[in-house]
Protein backbone atom coordinates (compact mmCIF):
# COMPACT_ATOMS: atom_id res chain seq x y z
CA UNK A 1 0.00 0.00 0.00
CA UNK A 2 1.06 3.69 -0.46
CA UNK A 3 1.83 6.11 2.34
CA UNK A 4 -1.91 7.43 2.41
CA UNK A 5 -3.46 3.90 2.25
CA UNK A 6 -4.05 4.25 -1.65
CA UNK A 7 -3.38 0.94 -3.75
CA UNK A 8 -0.15 0.66 -5.51
CA UNK A 9 1.24 -2.07 -8.08
CA UNK A 10 1.95 -4.22 -5.39
CA UNK A 11 -1.44 -5.17 -5.25
CA UNK A 12 -2.12 -8.53 -5.78
CA UNK A 13 -3.52 -9.65 -9.17
CA UNK A 14 -7.22 -10.72 -10.09
CA UNK A 15 -7.82 -13.84 -12.12
CA UNK A 16 -8.61 -12.68 -15.86
CA UNK A 17 -10.26 -13.88 -18.84
CA UNK A 18 -8.89 -16.73 -20.91
CA UNK A 19 -5.90 -15.78 -23.15
CA UNK A 20 -6.84 -15.34 -26.80
CA UNK A 21 -10.27 -13.73 -26.19
CA UNK A 22 -10.52 -10.82 -28.76
CA UNK A 23 -12.86 -8.15 -28.12
CA UNK A 24 -13.56 -5.74 -31.06
CA UNK A 25 -10.78 -2.81 -31.70
CA UNK A 26 -9.28 -0.45 -33.09
CA UNK A 27 -5.56 -0.01 -33.92
CA UNK A 28 -2.86 1.70 -31.56
CA UNK A 29 -2.23 4.93 -33.55
CA UNK A 30 -0.51 6.37 -30.80
CA UNK A 31 2.69 4.72 -29.46
CA UNK A 32 3.98 5.81 -26.62
CA UNK A 33 7.81 4.90 -25.36
CA UNK A 34 8.41 5.23 -21.66
CA UNK A 35 12.15 4.77 -22.34
CA UNK A 36 13.68 5.32 -18.48
CA UNK A 37 11.91 5.78 -15.43
CA UNK A 38 15.38 7.52 -14.34
CA UNK A 39 14.75 11.64 -14.14
CA UNK A 40 17.01 14.05 -12.69
CA UNK A 41 14.01 16.18 -10.88
CA UNK A 42 11.63 15.22 -8.19
CA UNK A 43 8.07 16.40 -9.57
CA UNK A 44 5.27 15.99 -6.79
CA UNK A 45 3.23 15.10 -9.71
CA UNK A 46 4.81 13.00 -11.44
CA UNK A 47 2.56 10.30 -13.15
CA UNK A 48 5.04 7.37 -12.81
CA UNK A 49 4.25 4.56 -10.73
CA UNK A 50 4.73 4.82 -7.05
CA UNK A 51 7.52 1.94 -6.75
CA UNK A 52 9.15 3.21 -10.23
CA UNK A 53 12.19 2.09 -7.94
CA UNK A 54 11.94 -1.36 -7.92
CA UNK A 55 12.19 -1.84 -12.16
CA UNK A 56 15.58 -1.59 -12.55
CA UNK A 57 15.76 -2.88 -16.10
CA UNK A 58 14.96 -1.50 -19.05
CA UNK A 59 14.76 -2.22 -22.61
CA UNK A 60 17.85 -2.46 -25.15
CA UNK A 61 18.18 -0.26 -28.09
CA UNK A 62 17.47 -3.38 -30.27
CA UNK A 63 13.95 -4.04 -28.38
CA UNK A 64 12.92 -0.56 -29.00
CA UNK A 65 13.47 -0.85 -32.20
CA UNK A 66 11.86 -4.16 -32.56
CA UNK A 67 8.44 -2.28 -30.75
CA UNK A 68 8.65 0.46 -32.96
CA UNK A 69 8.34 -1.57 -36.07
CA UNK A 70 5.93 -3.98 -34.61
CA UNK A 71 3.91 -0.87 -33.99
CA UNK A 72 3.96 -0.05 -37.66
CA UNK A 73 2.83 -2.74 -38.70
CA UNK A 74 -0.39 -2.27 -36.59
CA UNK A 75 -0.83 1.08 -37.97
CA UNK A 76 1.09 3.32 -35.25
CA UNK A 77 1.70 6.06 -36.65
CA UNK A 78 2.70 8.85 -33.88
CA UNK A 79 5.51 7.95 -31.49
CA UNK A 80 6.49 9.75 -28.40
CA UNK A 81 9.42 9.62 -26.44
CA UNK A 82 8.91 9.88 -22.67
CA UNK A 83 9.98 8.62 -19.38
CA UNK A 84 11.06 9.67 -16.78
CA UNK A 85 13.61 12.09 -19.13
CA UNK A 86 14.35 10.23 -22.08
CA UNK A 87 17.27 12.80 -22.25
CA UNK A 88 19.02 10.32 -19.70
CA UNK A 89 19.15 7.53 -22.67
CA UNK A 90 22.10 7.25 -24.08
CA UNK A 91 20.98 5.75 -27.62
CA UNK A 92 17.95 8.26 -27.92
CA UNK A 93 19.72 9.83 -31.01
CA UNK A 94 19.67 5.95 -32.50
CA UNK A 95 16.13 5.35 -31.51
CA UNK A 96 15.00 8.74 -32.94
CA UNK A 97 16.47 7.72 -36.40
CA UNK A 98 15.12 4.26 -36.13
CA UNK A 99 11.91 5.73 -35.47
CA UNK A 100 11.83 7.99 -38.48
CA UNK A 101 13.07 5.38 -41.29
CA UNK A 102 10.20 3.58 -40.31
CA UNK A 103 7.87 6.85 -41.10
CA UNK A 104 6.92 7.90 -37.33
CA UNK A 105 5.71 11.17 -36.73
CA UNK A 106 8.10 11.49 -33.46
CA UNK A 107 8.05 12.97 -30.43
CA UNK A 108 10.28 14.16 -27.68
CA UNK A 109 8.44 14.86 -24.35
CA UNK A 110 11.29 16.51 -21.87
CA UNK A 111 12.16 18.42 -18.93
CA UNK A 112 14.73 20.14 -21.41
CA UNK A 113 17.37 19.09 -18.61
CA UNK A 114 20.21 17.85 -20.16
CA UNK A 115 19.38 19.16 -23.49
CA UNK A 116 21.68 21.75 -25.06
CA UNK A 117 22.21 23.12 -28.77
CA UNK A 118 24.17 19.82 -30.35
CA UNK A 119 21.99 17.83 -28.97
CA UNK A 120 18.88 19.28 -30.65
CA UNK A 121 20.75 19.88 -33.65
CA UNK A 122 21.79 16.01 -33.77
CA UNK A 123 18.02 14.98 -32.86
CA UNK A 124 16.82 17.08 -35.80
CA UNK A 125 19.29 15.38 -38.33
CA UNK A 126 18.23 12.47 -36.97
CA UNK A 127 14.65 13.01 -38.15
CA UNK A 128 12.98 14.16 -34.85
CA UNK A 129 9.76 15.80 -35.71
CA UNK A 130 8.58 17.78 -32.04
CA UNK A 131 9.73 18.83 -29.14
CA UNK A 132 7.69 19.29 -25.85
CA UNK A 133 9.36 21.15 -23.36
CA UNK A 134 7.86 21.34 -19.50
CA UNK A 135 7.71 23.84 -17.01
CA UNK A 136 6.84 23.79 -13.61
CA UNK A 137 6.29 27.30 -12.89
CA UNK A 138 6.72 30.72 -14.29
CA UNK A 139 8.01 31.82 -11.36
CA UNK A 140 12.38 30.70 -10.86
CA UNK A 141 11.74 29.84 -7.04
CA UNK A 142 8.51 27.57 -7.48
CA UNK A 143 9.79 25.93 -10.98
CA UNK A 144 12.54 25.25 -9.23
CA UNK A 145 11.56 24.24 -5.89
CA UNK A 146 9.38 22.31 -7.44
CA UNK A 147 11.45 20.99 -9.90
CA UNK A 148 14.07 20.31 -7.20
CA UNK A 149 16.99 21.82 -8.92
CA UNK A 150 18.30 25.46 -8.35
CA UNK A 151 19.51 25.24 -12.20
CA UNK A 152 16.34 24.34 -13.93
CA UNK A 153 14.50 27.03 -14.95
CA UNK A 154 17.27 28.62 -16.39
CA UNK A 155 17.73 25.46 -18.40
CA UNK A 156 14.26 25.45 -19.53
CA UNK A 157 14.34 29.11 -20.54
CA UNK A 158 17.41 28.48 -22.52
CA UNK A 159 16.60 25.01 -24.20
CA UNK A 160 12.87 26.29 -24.94
CA UNK A 161 14.77 29.08 -27.41
CA UNK A 162 16.86 26.87 -28.82
CA UNK A 163 13.83 24.88 -29.81
CA UNK A 164 12.51 28.06 -31.60
CA UNK A 165 15.97 28.47 -33.01
CA UNK A 166 16.13 25.28 -34.83
CA UNK A 167 12.85 25.98 -36.20
CA UNK A 168 10.76 22.92 -34.09
CA UNK A 169 6.83 24.10 -33.41
CA UNK A 170 7.42 26.15 -29.80
CA UNK A 171 5.34 23.30 -27.45
CA UNK A 172 5.41 24.35 -23.51
CA UNK A 173 3.66 22.56 -21.66
CA UNK A 174 3.16 23.95 -17.46
CA UNK A 175 1.18 21.71 -15.35
CA UNK A 176 -0.89 24.23 -13.50
CA UNK A 177 -2.10 23.49 -9.39
CA UNK A 178 -2.51 25.61 -6.16
CA UNK A 179 1.04 26.75 -5.85
CA UNK A 180 1.15 28.48 -9.66
CA UNK A 181 -2.76 28.54 -10.60
CA UNK A 182 -2.81 32.21 -9.67
CA UNK A 183 0.29 33.45 -12.14
CA UNK A 184 -1.52 32.02 -14.83
CA UNK A 185 -1.59 35.73 -16.23
CA UNK A 186 2.61 35.19 -16.03
CA UNK A 187 2.69 32.09 -17.58
CA UNK A 188 1.03 32.93 -20.90
CA UNK A 189 2.93 36.14 -20.77
CA UNK A 190 5.99 34.02 -20.99
CA UNK A 191 4.83 31.79 -23.44
CA UNK A 192 4.24 34.74 -25.24
CA UNK A 193 7.76 36.07 -24.83
CA UNK A 194 9.21 32.92 -25.48
CA UNK A 195 7.04 32.71 -29.27
CA UNK A 196 5.35 29.79 -28.43
CA UNK A 197 2.82 27.97 -31.46
CA UNK A 198 1.21 25.77 -28.59
CA UNK A 199 0.98 26.03 -24.76
CA UNK A 200 -0.67 23.17 -22.58
CA UNK A 201 -2.11 24.78 -19.62
CA UNK A 202 -2.38 21.55 -17.95
CA UNK A 203 -4.23 21.63 -14.74
CA UNK A 204 -2.94 18.38 -12.63
CA UNK A 205 -4.60 15.31 -13.00
CA UNK A 206 -4.40 13.30 -9.57
CA UNK A 207 -2.47 9.58 -10.73
CA UNK A 208 0.71 8.18 -9.35
CA UNK A 209 2.52 11.10 -7.41
CA UNK A 210 -0.09 13.64 -8.15
CA UNK A 211 -2.44 11.66 -5.99
CA UNK A 212 -0.05 11.46 -3.35
CA UNK A 213 -0.07 15.14 -3.11
CA UNK A 214 -3.65 15.77 -4.24
CA UNK A 215 -4.53 18.12 -1.02
CA UNK A 216 -1.34 20.35 -1.59
CA UNK A 217 -1.82 20.06 -5.29
CA UNK A 218 -5.73 20.58 -6.24
CA UNK A 219 -6.94 24.09 -6.61
CA UNK A 220 -9.91 25.92 -5.32
CA UNK A 221 -13.00 26.27 -7.53
CA UNK A 222 -12.97 29.95 -7.41
CA UNK A 223 -8.68 29.49 -8.43
CA UNK A 224 -9.86 27.53 -11.38
CA UNK A 225 -12.41 30.03 -12.65
CA UNK A 226 -10.74 32.63 -12.45
CA UNK A 227 -7.89 31.12 -14.44
CA UNK A 228 -9.73 29.96 -17.00
CA UNK A 229 -11.32 33.51 -17.39
CA UNK A 230 -7.72 35.11 -17.67
CA UNK A 231 -7.00 32.45 -20.16
CA UNK A 232 -9.98 33.43 -22.16
CA UNK A 233 -8.91 36.84 -22.08
CA UNK A 234 -5.68 36.20 -22.97
CA UNK A 235 -6.65 34.29 -25.71
CA UNK A 236 -9.24 37.48 -27.14
CA UNK A 237 -5.98 39.91 -26.67
CA UNK A 238 -3.67 37.86 -28.60
CA UNK A 239 -6.00 37.06 -31.42
CA UNK A 240 -7.03 40.32 -31.57
CA UNK A 241 -3.00 41.09 -32.00
CA UNK A 242 -2.48 38.56 -34.75
CA UNK A 243 -0.80 36.12 -32.23
CA UNK A 244 -1.42 32.72 -33.75
CA UNK A 245 -0.45 30.93 -30.32
CA UNK A 246 -2.76 28.57 -29.39
CA UNK A 247 -3.53 28.07 -25.36
CA UNK A 248 -5.39 24.44 -24.55
CA UNK A 249 -6.97 25.24 -21.44
CA UNK A 250 -7.37 21.48 -19.57
CA UNK A 251 -9.51 21.23 -16.32
CA UNK A 252 -9.09 18.94 -13.90
CA UNK A 253 -11.69 15.95 -13.52
CA UNK A 254 -12.12 16.56 -10.05
CA UNK A 255 -14.39 19.70 -11.00
CA UNK A 256 -16.34 17.57 -13.67
CA UNK A 257 -19.12 15.98 -12.80
CA UNK A 258 -19.07 13.44 -15.90
CA UNK A 259 -16.00 11.57 -16.80
CA UNK A 260 -13.89 11.96 -19.05
CA UNK A 261 -14.16 8.71 -22.31
CA UNK A 262 -10.49 7.62 -20.45
CA UNK A 263 -7.65 7.54 -24.16
CA UNK A 264 -10.61 7.27 -26.87
CA UNK A 265 -11.19 3.80 -24.79
CA UNK A 266 -9.09 0.92 -23.74
CA UNK A 267 -6.88 -0.75 -25.82
CA UNK A 268 -8.86 1.27 -28.86
CA UNK A 269 -6.03 3.72 -29.99
CA UNK A 270 -3.20 4.62 -27.41
CA UNK A 271 0.00 1.79 -26.63
CA UNK A 272 2.30 2.34 -23.50
CA UNK A 273 5.47 0.25 -23.15
CA UNK A 274 7.01 0.99 -20.02
CA UNK A 275 10.85 1.13 -19.45
CA UNK A 276 11.48 -2.55 -18.64
CA UNK A 277 8.79 -3.48 -21.39
CA UNK A 278 5.38 -4.07 -20.12
CA UNK A 279 2.80 -3.03 -22.71
CA UNK A 280 -0.18 -1.10 -21.25
CA UNK A 281 -3.26 0.84 -22.85
CA UNK A 282 -2.49 4.05 -20.51
CA UNK A 283 0.49 4.78 -18.72
CA UNK A 284 -0.90 4.59 -15.62
CA UNK A 285 -2.66 1.05 -15.81
CA UNK A 286 0.57 -0.79 -14.25
CA UNK A 287 -1.25 0.24 -10.72
CA UNK A 288 -4.15 -2.20 -11.92
CA UNK A 289 -4.53 -5.87 -10.29
CA UNK A 290 -4.36 -6.82 -14.13
CA UNK A 291 -1.70 -8.82 -15.61
CA UNK A 292 -0.21 -6.84 -18.78
CA UNK A 293 2.50 -8.94 -20.86
CA UNK A 294 5.78 -7.58 -21.79
CA UNK A 295 6.94 -6.86 -25.62
CA UNK A 296 10.26 -9.04 -24.50
CA UNK A 297 8.20 -12.04 -24.37
CA UNK A 298 5.16 -11.34 -26.56
CA UNK A 299 4.97 -10.16 -29.91
CA UNK A 300 2.86 -6.32 -30.24
CA UNK A 301 0.38 -7.95 -32.07
CA UNK A 302 -0.54 -10.63 -29.98
CA UNK A 303 -0.73 -7.80 -26.58
CA UNK A 304 -2.82 -5.51 -28.75
CA UNK A 305 -5.27 -8.18 -29.81
CA UNK A 306 -5.35 -11.74 -27.64
CA UNK A 307 -3.70 -10.24 -24.31
CA UNK A 308 -6.11 -10.49 -21.39
CA UNK A 309 -5.24 -7.46 -20.08
CA UNK A 310 -6.09 -5.51 -23.24
CA UNK A 311 -9.34 -7.20 -23.80
CA UNK A 312 -10.18 -6.75 -20.34
CA UNK A 313 -12.16 -3.04 -20.43
CA UNK A 314 -12.72 -3.41 -23.92
CA UNK A 315 -16.93 -3.07 -24.69
CA UNK A 316 -19.34 -3.14 -21.80
CA UNK A 317 -19.64 -6.69 -20.35
CA UNK A 318 -17.57 -5.59 -17.64
CA UNK A 319 -19.68 -2.62 -16.27
CA UNK A 320 -21.84 -2.52 -13.20
CA UNK A 321 -24.79 -0.07 -12.39
CA UNK A 322 -24.59 2.77 -13.17
CA UNK A 323 -22.47 2.14 -16.10
CA UNK A 324 -24.38 -0.78 -17.36
CA UNK A 325 -27.71 1.18 -17.99
CA UNK A 326 -26.06 4.63 -18.41
CA UNK A 327 -27.31 6.34 -21.84
CA UNK A 328 -23.39 8.24 -21.83
CA UNK A 329 -21.73 4.50 -21.20
CA UNK A 330 -20.61 4.68 -25.36
CA UNK A 331 -18.92 8.32 -25.05
CA UNK A 332 -17.34 7.84 -21.79
CA UNK A 333 -17.09 4.22 -21.22
CA UNK A 334 -17.49 4.29 -17.47
CA UNK A 335 -14.66 6.51 -17.03
CA UNK A 336 -11.60 6.10 -15.89
CA UNK A 337 -10.36 2.26 -14.33
CA UNK A 338 -7.29 3.62 -12.44
CA UNK A 339 -9.28 6.76 -10.55
CA UNK A 340 -11.59 4.17 -9.77
CA UNK A 341 -9.53 1.79 -8.54
CA UNK A 342 -7.25 4.58 -6.63
CA UNK A 343 -9.91 5.71 -5.03
CA UNK A 344 -12.64 3.33 -4.24
CA UNK A 345 -10.15 0.03 -4.36
CA UNK A 346 -12.58 -1.21 -7.43
CA UNK A 347 -11.31 -0.66 -10.79
CA UNK A 348 -14.89 -1.64 -11.94
CA UNK A 349 -16.78 0.58 -10.28
CA UNK A 350 -17.62 3.51 -11.73
CA UNK A 351 -15.43 6.45 -12.28
CA UNK A 352 -15.82 8.46 -9.04
CA UNK A 353 -15.43 11.78 -10.93
CA UNK A 354 -18.97 10.97 -12.67
CA UNK A 355 -21.91 12.48 -10.75
CA UNK A 356 -23.83 9.34 -11.26
CA UNK A 357 -21.30 7.03 -9.18
CA UNK A 358 -22.47 6.19 -5.59
CA UNK A 359 -18.49 7.22 -4.72
CA UNK A 360 -18.78 10.84 -6.57
CA UNK A 361 -18.96 11.67 -2.41
CA UNK A 362 -14.99 11.62 -2.62
CA UNK A 363 -14.84 13.84 -5.15
CA UNK A 364 -16.46 16.27 -3.61
CA UNK A 365 -14.72 15.85 -0.41
CA UNK A 366 -11.16 16.85 -1.99
CA UNK A 367 -12.95 19.93 -3.54
CA UNK A 368 -13.95 20.38 0.15
CA UNK A 369 -10.59 20.07 1.29
CA UNK A 370 -9.07 22.09 -1.55
CA UNK A 371 -10.65 24.88 0.33
CA UNK A 372 -9.33 24.68 3.63
CA UNK A 373 -5.44 23.57 2.26
CA UNK A 374 -3.13 26.44 3.69
CA UNK A 375 -0.14 26.19 0.72
CA UNK A 376 2.88 24.27 2.27
CA UNK A 377 6.09 22.85 0.00
CA UNK A 378 7.26 21.41 3.18
CA UNK A 379 4.33 18.94 3.45
CA UNK A 380 4.83 17.26 -0.39
CA UNK A 381 6.01 13.53 -1.25
CA UNK A 382 8.33 14.28 -3.93
CA UNK A 383 9.22 11.84 -6.77
CA UNK A 384 12.69 10.34 -6.04
CA UNK A 385 14.27 7.09 -5.69
CA UNK A 386 14.12 7.70 -1.77
CA UNK A 387 10.46 7.96 -1.44
CA UNK A 388 9.61 5.57 -4.08
CA UNK A 389 11.94 2.58 -2.21
CA UNK A 390 9.79 3.37 1.02
CA UNK A 391 6.29 3.16 -0.97
CA UNK A 392 7.63 0.07 -2.68
CA UNK A 393 8.57 -2.04 0.77
CA UNK A 394 4.99 -0.82 2.03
Amino acid sequence: MASNGSPCSAHPQLPIAEYGIEKPHGRPLWLLAELTYKCPLQCPYCSNPLDFADFGSELTTQQWLDVFAQGRELGAVQLGFSGGEPLVRQDLIELIGGAHEMGYYTNLITSGVGLNERKMAEFHKAGLDHIQVSFQASDESVNNMLAGSKKAFAQKLKMAREVKAQGYPMVLNFVTHRHNIDRIDRIIELCVELEADYVELATCQYYGWAFENVEQLLPTRAQLERAEAVTNEYRGKLAAEGNPIKLIFVTPDYYEERPKGCMNGWGQVFLTVTPDGKALPCHSARMLPIEFPNVAETSLEEIWSKSPGFNYFRGDDWMKEPCRSCDEKDKDFGGCHCQAYMMTGDMHNADPVCGKSQHHGLIVDARDRAEQVINNSEDFLFRNERNSRIIAKG
